[in-house]
C-alpha cells in the first residue's frame, strides 16, 4: 500500500478510469452482439443502424486509448463485410 499522499490519489483515479473503461468496454461487446444479431436474423436495416451505432461507438474508444486502432479497424472491418453480405 502507497504512504505517499499523491500515490494514494494516484491508486483513487486509476481505479475510477478502470471503471470507466470496463464500463465502455462492456457497451461496445452488447452493440456487436446486437449487429451480429441483427445479421443472423438477415434484417439488413436493423444490422445497418446498429453498424453505424457501433462504429461511433468503437472510435470514440480507439480515440480515447481503450482500445488499439489497429484492433477498432480490425472489428469494423469485419462487421461491415458481415452487414455487407445480407444484401
Amino acid at each position: 500500500m502507497a504512504n505517499i499522499k499523491s500515490a494514494k490519489k494516484r491508486i483513487l483515479v486509476i481505479e475510477t478510469k478502470t471503471m470507466q473503461n470496463k464500463m465502455i468496454k462492456s457497451k461496445l461487446k452488447t452493440l456487436i452482439k446486437k449487429v451480429d444479431a441483427a445479421v443472423a436474423a438477415g434484417d439488413k436495416t436493423l444490422a445497418a443502424e446498429c453498424l453505424k451505432d457501433t462504429v461511433t461507438a468503437l472510435d470514440k474508444a480507439a480515440g480515447k486509448g481503450i482500445f488499439h486502432k489497429n484492433t477498432v479497424a480490425r472489428k469494423v472491418s469485419q462487421l461491415t463485410k458481415a452487414v455487407n453480405a445480407l444484401a
